[in-house]
């Protein structure tokens, strides 16, 4: 890829400002994968003017002095469905909630958003996180303060006590206190409306729900289902007067009958997902993010003596297998599926190994790109901004060297990042 000198220059600075560069670009791309016809096209160029695409084409008329880049494989921005900025898996994560301040979380995850865009993923969705730290992010980047990915964040999760999002587990009893909705925890249909209200009184875009246990919470179950029915039925009635889609943490089979049932937007992991849940999704057009790359993290470090709470190993040891299966057959079922790794609990910045996962479970290359562009775009409603390089939406481009089609692991390898019109420098 090739670069004019002073685009060059201007890459090289550690303190680029994000209102520096030109306001028209040219990139001209040796070839670029059009996502909504799947097809690989030969040298394209695509016009930015400010933070959109102007035109895309074999020629496209653009001012004299206009910059123009030169680039080989050019891709739509990546997008990661389920991601959680504010930290990242280590064996001393549970003792840090009582070691870091609300400062912490926010400095940390703006460290990470960073990682994250230099990786080609410009847009993710935040499922849950602590101080409302990715909402303060995501105004952050918006205005233009802080470089990151085009956030759509669920602020706090909501559950039920003792359940997976309850921040108080495994705290002794005398900390235990009793969380109520403000804090996530809910044990009613009026708890489960306050709680709603409240993420959207904080400015949260989704509504993140833990419908059945989970893996990484100090709770000895992993797989059971923790809302009641009027409880689901009443968060998914209230998100919606609210214009919140529900995205729901959910492993068993129970649990994700009843948030479907309920209407919720998206299934986050899905583990013991069977062919009857399958057809239920189907039916109600409920979205799946099957994140097999937190699967796979958590597997590998059960194996290792003090990486997890005791109460944590086995639950991370049987889940972790299994998730990667659940995907080859909702895949093959005909679910609707996007692209999303659980970023936080695996490293952040290697979101794409998610792809290889992917593949390796039988869906095309094609496809799995499509399911971090066209179709995440989809489940976001944003179909006008974001998903694939076409005139009018914004400038989220990345490039790579080859042809992911063929190897799906170059997008572990990105050379080049646009989000909304502007060149991210990538050291």
């Amino acid at each position: 890829m090739k670069f004019s000198a002073p685009l060059l220059a201007l890459l090289g600075s550690a303190t680029v400002s994000l209102q520096a560069q030109a306001n028209t670009l040219v990139l001209e791309c040796q070839q670029l994968l059009d996502v909504e016809s799947g097809k690989m096209l030969t040298a394209q160029q695509v016009l930015v003017e400010d933070e959109r695409i102007k035109a895309v084409g074999k020629s496209v008329e653009a001012p004299a002095d206009a910059q123009r880049l030169q680039l080989e494989t050019c891709l739509p921005g990546l997008m990661d469905m389920h991601v959680h900025l504010d930290g990242q898996s280590a064996p001393n994560s549970y003792i840090k909630q009582f070691q870091l301040n609300a400062a912490d979380y926010a400095l940390s995850s703006a460290y990470y958003a960073g990682i994250t865009l230099r990786a080609g993923f410009t847009t993710v969705r935040s499922l849950g996180d602590g101080y409302n730290s990715s909402v303060a992010l995501r105004n952050s980047i918006n205005s233009g303060q802080t470089i990151g990915p085009r956030i759509f964040t669920s602020a706090a999760g909501i559950g039920t006590t003792g359940g997976h999002a309850d921040p108080t587990n495994g705290y002794r009893a005398d900390l235990m206190g009793d969380p109520g909705p403000v804090d996530g925890v809910i044990n009613s249909p009026e708890d489960a409306r306050k709680a709603v209200r409240q993420r959207y009184k904080e400015g949260a875009d989704w509504i993140k729900i833990t419908a059945t246990g989970g893996v990484l919470s100090l709770a000895k179950n992993g797989q059971n289902p923790q809302f009641m029915t009027d409880e689901l039925e009443a968060l998914v009635a209230a998100a919606n007067d609210y214009g919140l889609p529900v995205a729901a943490h959910a492993h068993g089979k129970e649990g994700m009958k009843r948030a479907v049932l309920a209407g919720v937007t998206s299934i986050e992991h899905g583990t013991w997902m069977d062919d009857e849940v399958i057809k239920l999704m189907k039916q109600k057009g409920t979205w799946y993010v099957p994140t097999i790359t937190a699967g796979k993290f958590v597997a590998e470090k059960a194996a290792i003596d003090g990486y997890f709470p005791e109460v944590v190993r086995p639950k991370a040891a049987a889940v972790g297998p299994l998730i990667q299966e659940t995907f080859a057959r909702a895949y093959k079922g005909g679910v609707k599926i996007a692209f999303g790794t659980d970023m936080g609990v695996g490293p952040h910045g290697e979101n794409a190994r998610e792809f290889v996962y992917m593949v390796e479970a039988g869906m095309p290359a094609l496809e799995a790109i499509r399911s971090a562009t066209l179709y995440s775009a989809e489940m976001l409603q944003q179909t006008e901004n974001i998903g694939s390089i076409s005139a009018g939406k914004y400038a989220d481009i990345i490039a790579v060297s080859g042809n992911p089609l063929d190897d799906v692991k170059l997008l572990s390898d990105v050379k080049f990042v646009m989000k909304g019109g502007q060149v991210i420098p990538l050291d």
